[in-house]
């Protein structure tokens, strides 16, 4: 395994909390995949990459390029599935795991599939029955298979979908599914877990079938015999992993007894087959010349330690998630769209509630949700604070110049009620907002930005651009002006300022910046059709010069989430920084198209997580983006 790129699947779950140390130990590159934030105890070097991987590209997974791919990813609800269960388990299951296969499958250095299936796959005809067994029933991976649940035929499923691509690709790779047992776990949703939780906190714990025999196989176990299997010269395409050796429930219930001397155990009645299963490992030690160590004692005494210093810790995730605030989201429709699919990417817990202070605001017909919301005014902020708290908010994105000052200065209020607002430093707004303030930033920072003066006499010039001071750059602009006519133009504006006029071609320069202030990428646009000061129709292009200087420039502004710098080249290539907005762009959606996922990596650390750890892959070709009116269809609920 020492030198060999991993790519684990799930593997911030109860098997890969196993399994991560463990491939580390044996000197693996490893990549997790998972819609749970980082483990603390994960090593520096695991790569981790948050969210549905339903989004992962196969951009993303090319760029490790896996040599083994552990496909532990996976939904599942307690014995008796519930109606709500439907779209879950297509999703995150049948669908999630037809999805990887498809972006893994032509990847030229993938050599072997090890995929975490389940015992649920055999006919329970075999192993289930009317009254209690004297002893269980050995499966092996001969016995027939009728998935007894949605968990178990969609286990099946890929098992057929791995077995399809074995015609194809059996040059390539090789799959092998291991039908794991009764799995139990530390961190888990287990019924050995859940009854510790109850125990801890002193509640009664209730049995259902405590004759039921079981091959109970502990995490760590499963994930030994993943990482085995992953090694293994040659490997069948299925394979049962269990210990061999079934166990009663009262047998566990007895163990727990140990641990909590004063437990009370209710003995339920119950219209549940009997269940009596073990797994027949014959190929599995012929395959892999191991079997599973952990016995019902050593695992539930780790179970035990674990849960009580989680209890100590409070380490519960479930409340992490919460909506995202689209503030001033008017007409935003393509950005609040953007934010639905980057949210969806992260966690599909989060909503995206577009906000503004115009009730008929037409993204209140596409967002989750739609809030009217009180002015982002000083007077107006526990307003503000108590309607975020009450929508249960957890991000804010603001979208208007107008606003962003408002945010800035009062992010640490909300910070402090646990909402964190995607906005820069106060001081870094006010540069950006203010056009002489950064005119003369750039300046004394030796970059290329184009001055602006007072008078139009300071400047070296003939011609001149006259704008406002603060607010959109295109406001009661004046281009290509004698000194004369610029000083008249001055006259009519509120702040004005002057600029030596560079003819040349005007571009808009995407970026993502981190809160360590570091840019993570930028995707230059030119702005070929341009409506009201916006692009209507954008074009991506790479210039590594144009990059470079733009990178020199954001490093030094301290700002913070997506940004858009406009700039001018001029006819010998020259580049001149004009302007930088400190919010996501009018087209900005186009340079997400182009892999500059600003929205996502902002959900990601508004929500704890480090984006750090996600690649900027610049998608191949380039994007040219039409914003056109187009028609949206939504349910309506009636009169």
């Amino acid at each position: 395994m020492k030198g060999k790129r991993v790519f684990v699947s799930g593997g911030a779950g109860v098997i890969g909390l196993e399994m991560i140390p463990l491939l580390v130990a044996r000197g693996a590159d490893v990549l997790v995949g998972d819609l749970k934030p980082r483990p603390a105890g994960f090593a520096a070097n695991v790569r981790y990459r948050q969210g549905d991987l339903n989004g992962l590209s196969r951009d993303e997974l090319a760029a490790f390029d896996p040599d083994i791919f552990i496909h532990l990813a996976a939904t599942f609800e307690r014995s008796a599935e519930s109606y709500g269960f439907w779209e879950e388990n297509y999703r995150h299951n049948i669908g999630l795991s037809h999805h990887l296969m498809t972006i893994a499958k032509d990847l030229p250095g993938l050599s072997r599939v090890v995929f975490a299936s389940s015992y649920l796959i055999y006919d329970p005809a075999h192993y289930q029955f009317d009254h209690a067994q004297a002893a269980a029933v050995k499966l092996t991976e001969g016995h027939s298979v009728l998935p007894r649940n949605l968990t178990g035929m969609a286990k099946l499923a890929h098992e057929i979908e791995l077995r399809f691509l074995d015609q194809f690709r059996s040059d390539r790779f090789s799959a092998v599914s291991a039908r794991i047992f009764r799995g139990y776990g530390r961190n888990s949703r287990d019924i050995v877990s859940r009854w510790v939780r109850a125990l801890l906190a002193g509640e009664p714990i209730a049995v259902y079938r405590p004759e039921g025999l079981f091959d109970y196989v502990y995490a760590r176990d499963s994930a030994e015999g993943l990482i085995r299997l992953a090694e293994a010269a040659d490997v069948p395409a299925i394979v049962n992993l269990g210990t061999g050796r079934a166990r009663r429930v009262e047998e566990v219930v007895a163990t727990l007894a140990g641990h909590f001397p004063g437990m009370v155990v209710g003995t339920e009645d119950s219209d549940i087959a009997f269940e009596a299963s073990e797994a027949d490992t014959t190929l599995l030690t012929a395959t892999i010349g191991w079997l599973p160590e952990y016995d019902l004692d050593r695992a539930i005494a780790e179970i035990v330690e674990h849960e009580r210093a989680a209890r100590r810790a409070n380490a519960d995730q479930a409340s992490a998630w919460g909506p995202l605030l689209i503030t001033s989201a008017s007409r935003k429709v393509p950005l609040v769209e953007a934010a639905k699919a980057a949210a969806a990417k992260l966690h599909p817990e989060i909503k995206v509630i577009a906000g503004d202070r115009d009730p008929a605001a037409l993204t209140r017909f596409v967002a989750d949700d739609f809030w009217e919301m009180p002015p982002t005014a000083a007077d107006h902020v526990d307003a503000l604070l108590a309607g975020c708290q009450a929508r249960g908010i957890k991000a804010v994105l603001p979208t208007r110049d107008g606003e962003l000052a408002f945010w800035a200065e009062h992010r640490d209020v909300f910070a402090g009620a646990g909402i964190d607002v995607i906005v820069s430093a106060p001081e870094a707004i006010r540069r950006c907002l203010d056009k002489l303030a950064f005119a003369a930033f750039g300046e004394a920072e030796g970059l290329a930005f184009i001055p602006a003066r007072l008078d139009p006499g300071e400047l070296d010039a003939t011609r001149f651009v006259v704008k406002e001071r603060y607010g959109a750059g295109s406001r009661s602009i004046g281009l290509d002006l004698d000194e004369a006519a610029a000083l008249r133009h001055g006259e009519a504006l509120d702040a004005p300022i002057y600029q030596p006029f560079v003819e040349g071609e005007e571009i808009s320069i995407d970026a993502w910046i981190d809160r360590a202030g570091q840019v993570k990428g930028l995707v230059p646009r030119r702005r070929d059709q341009v409506v009201n000061g916006e692009s209507q129709v954008t074009t991506t292009f790479r210039d590594a010069a144009i990059e470079a200087a733009a990178l020199r420039a954001l490093e030094r502004l301290d700002l913070r989430g997506p940004v858009v710098m406009q700039a001018l080249i001029d006819g010998d290539r020259g580049f001149h920084v004009i302007e930088c907005n400190s919010r996501f762009g009018g087209a900005s959606t186009a340079a997400i198209t182009a892999g500059l996922d600003t929205l996502y990596w902002s959900l990601i650390e508004a929500f704890g997580g480090d984006a750090g750890e996600l690649p900027f892959i610049r998608r191949q070709g380039e994007i040219r983006q039409i914003r056109i009116p187009r028609d949206t269809h939504v349910p309506y609920p009636g009169l």
